[in-house]
C-alpha cells in the first residue's frame, strides 16, 4: 500500500527544519516579574539549541492591551514592555543566529487592537483618514438596531459592534477590541507590508501569520448561508480575494535574502482547500504561503486508521510542490498528553510520529517534557477562549518556584511540575526530554526523514507503518496503537534506531511492535 506522497523536494531550510513554538509569557522570566520575557528566552537559548530544533516561533510580542494575549496589536513595530524592548529583541535575535537558530515572529494581519492609532482615528469620525482602513457599515436596511449581516464572532456573540459616536457598526471576527482591517484598501496593504519590512530589516527569518485566510473579504459582506449562520466564519471563510493579497505579501518576503518564510494559519478543515493557499505550484514552487498549517492532525487522536487516512489525504490533496506541515499541540488546544487521557506512553509514541512524517513539524514548548494542561481556576483565567491550561509556565527546576524567581506567574504550574521540570528530565536517561533529543538528532542525521518520500505499509489492525526514502537513505516507522504487542515480521533485516518506550533499546528488530510504542528502524548493515 503506497500513499501518493509526492517526490523528494529541493532542499529549503524550512522544509528540513523543526520549528519550536514559544509562548513567551510562559517560557522563562528574566526580570522576576512573573511574566516570561525576551531576556528569559535569551537565557534559555542553549537549551533550545541542545534540544535539536532549527527555528523558534515567538507568539506575539508586540505592544498590546492583552485582551487576547497579544493577538490584539496596538503597534506592529515595537516590543510590549511586558517582554522587553527593541534592544532586547535585537540581542535575542543575534544570539539565536549565533547558535544556528532562526527566528519567526507571530504577525496578526486580520485585525488590530481597538487601541491601535489607526482604529482610534478611524472611529473618530466618518471622514477620518483611516475610516476605510476598517469595515464600517450602516445597520441592515438602514436600521441602526440591526447589524449589517449575520456573522458571529469567534469568542461568542455577533461580529459587529455599534459605535455611538459615528453611528455605524464595525466588524470584528474576534473580540470587539479586535476590529478587522480592510485589506481591500491599498493603503492598508502598504502599511502592513511596511510592518513586515520593519522586522525583516532587523533580520527576522519569517512569520507565522495569524488567521491569514480571513484577510480577503467580499466588500458586500453578504450573510453567511443558512447552514453556516449559527457558527462564526473563521472555519469556513475562503474568499478568492485573499490570494492576490498573499502574493503581495510573498513578494515582500522574497525581496529579502536568505529565504524568509511565510507560515500561514489557514483554519480550514479540508486539505484540498488549504492547498490553494500555497498559490500556483505549477512551476514547482508556490507563490503564496511557503507553509500552511493543517489542523486536521490535532483531531486524529489515538487512532491508526485516522492517521492512515490523514496521511493519504495530505499526500493526495496537497498539490505537487506544496510542502506539508504537522502539529500535535499549540497555544490554542489542550496539550497532547491531556488529550490522550494523561498517557505518557501514547504521547511518546506520537512524538515519533510528529518527527518522522513527511513535512515540517511544529513542536510546542513543553511537549518535549510531556507536560499536561494546568488546572486554572476561573478566577485566574486570562484568555477569553479559556485556553489557559496549555499556556501554563514551563517548570525549569524541580523545587518550587521551578526557576521562576521573584513574583509568582499569574497561572499555576502544570501537574507534577517537580518531576516534569527540565532539571529532572535532563537528568533522566529515559525521560520524555531524552526521547525528543534522540529523535531530533536522528532526524537531523537522516536525509530521508528530513525530505524523503513517504510510502505507507500494509499493517495489522491498529498499527501504522510507513517508509521514508531519499537516495541511499531509508527509515521505516511503525506505531502500534494497540494495548498489546503486535507481531509484524519484515522481509528485510532492520535495526532499531529509536524506540519510544525506551531510549536505550537498540539492536536488531525482532519482528514485533510493543504495545503503545513507536519504532524508527533502519536497514541492518
Amino acid at each position: 500500500m503506497s500513499s501518493a506522497a509526492g517526490t523528494s523536494q529541493p532542499k529549503h531550510w524550512w522544509k528540513s527544519a523543526v520549528v519550536f513554538q514559544l509562548y513567551p509569557r510562559a517560557f522563562a522570566d528574566g526580570n522576576g516579574d512573573g511574566i516570561g520575557d525576551l531576556a528569559g528566552i535569551h537565557a534559555r537559548l542553549d537549551y533550545i539549541r541542545d534540544l535539536g530544533v532549527d527555528a523558534v516561533w515567538l507568539s506575539p510580542i508586540f505592544p498590546s492591551p492583552m485582551r487576547d494575549n497579544g493577538y490584539d496589536v496596538s503597534d506592529y513595530c515595537d516590543i510590549d514592555p511586558l517582554f522587553g524592548d527593541l534592544p532586547a529583541f535585537d540581542a535575542l535575535l543575534a544570539a539565536a543566529h549565533e547558535r544556528g537558530l532562526r527566528v519567526l515572529l507571530d504577525w496578526v494581519p486580520n485585525h488590530t487592537s481597538s487601541l491601535h492609532p489607526w482604529f482610534v482615528d478611524s472611529r473618530s469620525s466618518r471622514t477620518s483618514a483611516h475610516r476605510d482602513w476598517y469595515y464600517w457599515r450602516d445597520g441592515r436596511d438602514g436600521n441602526p438596531a440591526e447589524p449589517p449581516n449575520n456573522w458571529l464572532a469567534a469568542f461568542g456573540g455577533r461580529a459587529w459592534t455599534w459605535d455611538d459616536a459615528t453611528e455605524q457598526w464595525y466588524l470584528h471576527l474576534f473580540l470587539p477590541e479586535q476590529p478587522d482591517l480592510n485589506w481591500g484598501n491599498p493603503k492598508v496593504q502598504e502599511a502592513m507590508h511596511d510592518t513586515l519590512r520593519f522586522w525583516l530589516d532587523r533580520g527576522v527569518d519569517g512569520f507565522r501569520m495569524d488567521v491569514i485566510h480571513l484577510i480577503g473579504k467580499d466588500p458586500a459582506l453578504p450573510d453567511a448561508p443558512p447552514e453556516q449562520a449559527h457558527t462564526n466564519p473563521v472555519g469556513f471563510h475562503d474568499d478568492p480575494r485573499t490570494h492576490p493579497l498573499l502574493r503581495g505579501i510573498r513578494a515582500v518576503l522574497d525581496s529579502y535574502p536568505g529565504e524568509r518564510v511565510m507560515v500561514g494559519e489557514v483554519n480550514l478543515r479540508e486539505t484540498a482547500r488549504i492547498s490553494t493557499y500555497y498559490g500556483d505550484c505549477a512551476s514547482g514552487e508556490g507563490d503564496e504561503l511557503n507553509l500552511a498549517f493543517n489542523f486536521l492532525s490535532l483531531r486524529a487522536g489515538w487512532d491508526a486508521d485516522a492517521w492512515a487516512s490523514l496521511i493519504d489525504t495530505v499526500g493526495r490533496d496537497l498539490q505537487p510542490g506544496a510542502w506539508p506541515t504537522w502539529v500535535l499541540s499549540n497555544h490554542d488546544v489542550r496539550r497532547l498528553r491531556t488529550r490522550l487521557g494523561g498517557s505518557e506512553a501514547r504521547a511518546r509514541a506520537m512524538a515519533v510520529l510528529l518527527l518522522t512524517l513527511r513535512g515540517t513539524p511544529f513542536l510546542y514548548a513543553g511537549e518535549e517534557l510531556g507536560l499536561e494542561d494546568a488546572d486554572v481556576p476561573p478566577a485566574h483565567a486570562l484568555d477569553p477562549g479559556r485556553r489557559d491550561g496549555c499556556r501554563a509556565p514551563i517548570p525549569w527546576t524541580a523545587a518550587p518556584p521551578h526557576g521562576w524567581t521573584g513574583d509568582a506567574p499569574p497561572l499555576p504550574f502544570p501537574p507534577d511540575a517537580e518531576n516534569r521540570s527540565v532539571e529532572r528530565e535532563a537528568a533522566g536517561a529515559n525521560s520524555v526530554l531524552a526521547l525528543y533529543r534522540r529523535l531530533l538528532a536522528v532526524r537531523r542525521a537522516s536525509p530521508s526523514l528530513q525530505s524523503g518520500d513517504l510510502d505507507r505499509l500494509p499493517c495489522p489492525p491498529g498499527v501504522l507503518g510507513y517508509t521514508r526514502r531519499s537516495a541511499d537513505d531509508e527509515r521505516l516507522v511503525l506505531l502500534n496503537f494497540n494495548v498489546a504487542e503486535v507481531p509484524m515480521p519484515l522481509g528485510t533485516a532492520y535495526d532499531v534506531e529509536v524506540a519510544s518506550h525506551d531510549v536505550a533499546v537498540t539492536g536488531r528488530y525482532d519482528g514485533a511492535v510493543p504495545a503503545e510504542t513507536a519504532l524508527v528502524l533502519r536497514p541492518a548493515g
